[in-house]
């Protein structure tokens, strides 16, 4: 307390910064002979601490962002909240009010830190408590506080093929983008769970497969008829789990006797039906029909023999006019 007491004094009068001052207090004089000056000035000195500056919290749960005061000699330092995210930065507690959708959900708490309730996945950030002493040697300090909302995984999409014949490749695909952090993925064959190593595990020594958990990708290279099953995939990250439905996969034999007869059928049903056409027509089902004897033609106006129309009778008369 006496060292407060003094570089508050030298402070004040300007010992400290080398000023002479015009009137050096009794004080200052009596304790400057009193080892360790340097330590006792750190006292005037604002001071920032946290108690977790790390806080991991799961989505929809309330946060405590912890932010005290060390050492200061202010009676009413200046409290100031800012949120960090993306390499943009906004006010979340500034001029002794909550700012933005903070001011229904958060409150500061023990004068400096800063409660956040319903906290959401958009809330994960860095915030930063700043703290204006000005009473202090050293008048602002600051502390930055990095908050991780975890939010659980939705059910994954998954995609398995229905039916897939011996020895071919097969693609299991399972995947969701809503969990934080990322999730993990891990498949199932009628309820147990697929070994990510084929070779630790006697039950799938006879598959061969390729399982990414990152990625959510199961893979069998050449699938054989132990390969059929009910598969169902989880996501997992650290805040839970999800899992899709169960889906069956079916692995059949591949009968190429039966592939070849039934080419050959076909191609005896084709033959067939070309030489039905063809007899079709050398017998003249597919020939054009005439009509018999000769074509009708219009009878020509005899010669020396015109057609003249009278207005009185108001009909034709024939008129015989003879060329000599």
């Amino acid at each position: 307390m006496l060292w407060a007491a003094w570089c508050w004094e030298a402070r004040e009068t300007g010992f400290l910064a080398g000023e002479p001052s015009s009137r050096p207090s009794l004080i200052s004089i009596a304790l400057f002979s009193i080892p360790g000056p340097a330590e006792g000035c750190r006292l005037l000195a604002v001071e920032l601490t946290s108690s977790n500056t790390k806080p991991v919290v799961q989505e929809f749960q309330s946060v405590e962002l912890s932010c005290i005061i060390k050492s200061t000699i202010t009676p009413d330092p200046r409290i100031e909240w800012k949120k960090i995210r993306d390499g943009e930065t906004s006010y979340v507690f500034f001029d002794n009010k909550m700012q933005g959708d903070f001011a229904t959900r958060a409150e500061i708490l023990s004068r400096t830190s800063l409660v956040i309730k319903n906290t959401t996945r958009m809330d994960t950030a860095t915030y930063r408590c700043e703290v204006a002493a000005p009473s202090d040697t050293k008048t602002i300090d600051e502390i930055n506080i990095q908050l991780t909302v975890q939010v659980k995984p939705m059910t994954p999409r998954c995609t398995v093929p229905k039916a897939v014949p011996v020895g071919k490749t097969a693609s299991l695909h399972c995947h969701e983008n809503e969990g934080f952090p990322k999730s993990t993925y891990s498949w199932y064959r009628n309820s147990e769970p697929l070994s990510p190593d084929t070779k630790s595990n006697a039950k799938f020594q006879n598959s061969s497969y390729t399982l990414n958990p990152t990625t959510g990708t199961l893979v069998f290279h050449a699938v054989h008829k132990g390969d059929t099953g009910r598969y169902s995939c989880i996501a997992t990250n650290d805040a839970g789990f999800a899992k899709c439905e169960e889906q069956e996969m079916e692995v059949y034999d591949l009968n190429i006797g039966g592939i070849i007869g039934g080419v050959l059928v076909v191609v005896a049903v084709l033959v067939l039906i070309t030489l039905g056409i063809c007899c079709a027509y050398r017998r003249g089902y597919f020939a054009n029909s005439k009509e018999s004897g000769e074509s009708y033609k219009t009878p020509a106006k005899p010669d020396g023999v015109n057609y003249i129309r009278t207005d009185d009778e108001g009909d034709f008369r024939h008129k015989s006019s003879f060329v000599i």
